[in-house]
């Protein structure tokens, strides 16, 4: 199933019509890897991951809008397979040193801690921003983003 069609299914169990248009939803995944796609998916459908963060400089080199609440998105599996829905609800600006122990067990990753976020944050920045010609950095900015699954 692609995933325009499972967001019509999305649309049809609300008993709306499925008159798509440009922008109604985007399609993404969680990591920069099949295999993270698929791990970070786990603790979402299971409702355990309600955030996630990114760098904004990512939002920036890409030329998009950072996130806004209300915006719907097609989570895809590492097979780029459609797997849930989420709604954004909530969208802040912080750098990576604010993040605090909430925003941290709200990505519901590893033992849910700050200091396991921290360390998996500071990894995964360091390996993918030299990609846009950016380094981690303690004070870079990240936009942080709740959301809630609407469809699975």
């Amino acid at each position: 199933m692609t995933p325009k069609e499972f967001y019509t299914q999305y649309l049809t169990s609300l008993g709306r019509e499925p008159d798509l248009k440009p922008g109604d939803f985007i399609i993404d995944k969680f990591g920069d890897s099949p295999e993270m796609a698929d791990e970070l998916l786990k603790p979402v459908i299971s409702g355990l991951k309600t955030a996630t963060c990114s760098a904004l400089w990512e939002w920036e080199h890409e030329g998009g809008s950072i996130p806004k609440p209300g915006l719907l998105s097609v989570i895809v599996d590492g097979k780029d397979e459609p797997r849930c829905i989420i709604e954004t609800l909530e969208v802040t600006l912080k750098n990576y040193d604010e993040v605090d122990s909430d925003f941290a067990r709200d990505e519901g990753e590893g033992d849910l801690s700050l200091n396991y976020w921290r360390e998996a944050h500071k990894r995964f920045f360091t390996r993918t921003l030299p990609a846009i010609g950016r380094e981690f950095s303690e004070d870079m900015p990240l936009v942080c983003e709740r959301f809630k699954v609407v469809w699975k």
